[in-house]
């Protein structure tokens, strides 16, 4: 383990998840991200809003003002199709809003999209034992992490805990992708929050690849993919910075190798609230109704796939060091972890032989 100072790290410098600036916004912490490769004026971004955070995209090469402002409103229509009709779960009128209302039992017609996320959240929640759990929701809430703020006296009772453990569960949604529909067999709300930016990401990143921006950079809410090369084969070249850091500092870069990569990040140490001398944090462990409780303050995860990545920092962070490291290096799995030492007042990071590799110096 390697001693590093300072309040945890983030993906290069700080975004903030813009926090009550939509009626859907979700107070959860959001991996932040710059780009210092944007003075390079061969390449052209464009950014916006979407799922309660802000997107950007980095396209690299020759392309003239109608193809950019082409490829901008698609861009525009597939986030606004995923978030606000799709997965968000403060638009009533969204699918994931209603199948959330749905009886038990009765199927529910699901979207492509819909049927590859929660597919892939079920899988994860099996691969982690539990640790990973889109039906979280109800605890989230209980916590005061929802949309409203933590507040003076948001520590539930063990009775609240468990009523609202009583409805979680993956093991309880029924996925059958042959006929596009999902059913629950008890009454489960669905937030899919830990893994939809990851795979809207991935979107993008495909939807530009069809319209012939091969060589780009897609990031909403500080979950990453980049594919090809800036101009002259130069690799993306993303970093990991202190969040304290009030001057930018980077900590470590990363070199894309020239690869198609993505990078998802989650941590504990933004989101939390504080009652009686205890700190509560925001990332909640659906196995026993409570806010985490470990060293490990942040992870980073690196996958082909953005979504999976996503899904798998949010496990792991909940997982704890120990069970997180043996994971990922049983399933090969680029991590990179950092941990703290409340009595000795020091952080510490660990990471995997497969994320060693893109690491400079």
């Amino acid at each position: 383990m390697t001693k590093l100072s300072g309040l945890g790290l983030t993906i290069f410098t700080i975004y903030m998840r813009l926090i009550y600036s939509l009626a859907f916004t979700s107070f959860i912490v959001a991996w932040v991200v710059f780009f210092s490769f944007l003075e390079d004026v061969s390449l052209v971004k464009f950014d916006g809003l979407t799922m309660g955070t802000s997107y950007s995209v980095t396209i690299s090469g020759n392309f003239s003002d109608y193809e950019i402002a082409s490829v901008k409103d698609k861009v525009a229509e597939v986030l606004y199709r995923l978030d606000r009709e799709i997965f968000s779960t403060y638009v009533l009128t969204s699918e994931l809003s209603q199948f959330n209302r749905a009886v038990v039992g009765k199927p529910f017609v699901a979207s492509a999209e819909q049927l590859e996320v929660l597919s892939l959240a079920q899988k994860v929640f099996v691969e982690t034992d539990g640790a990973f759990d889109v039906t979280v929701g109800p605890l989230v809430r209980l916590w005061g992490f929802g949309p409203e703020p933590p507040k003076e006296g948001s520590v539930p009772s063990s009775s609240s805990i468990e009523r609202s453990m009583a409805r979680l569960g993956m093991e309880n949604l029924v996925i059958d992708s042959s006929l596009n529909v999902i059913s629950k067999t008890k009454s489960i709300e669905l937030d899919v929050s830990g893994i939809a930016k990851g795979y809207a990401v991935d979107k993008i990143s495909d939807l530009l690849v069809d319209s012939g921006f091969e060589n780009h950079f897609v990031e909403i809410g500080g979950e990453l993919k980049m594919r090809g090369f800036k101009t002259g084969k130069i690799n993306w070249m993303p970093a990991l910075e202190m969040p304290i850091s009030n001057k930018g500092e980077a900590y470590a870069h990363l070199d894309s190798l020239g690869r198609t990569i993505a990078i998802a990040g989650s941590g504990d140490y933004r989101n939390f609230f504080e009652e009686n001398g205890v700190r509560y944090s925001h990332e909640i462990d659906p196995r026993n109704g409570r806010p985490i409780t470990h060293g490990l303050a942040a992870v980073f995860v690196i996958n082909e796939e953005a979504s999976m990545a996503d899904a798998l920092a949010t496990a792991y962070l909940v997982m704890g060091l120990e069970a997180a490291v043996e994971h990922a290096t049983t399933s090969n799995t680029a991590s990179y972890f950092i941990s703290h030492d409340d009595v000795k007042g020091e952080f510490y990071q660990t990471y995997t032989p497969q994320f060693k590799e893109y690491l400079v110096n």
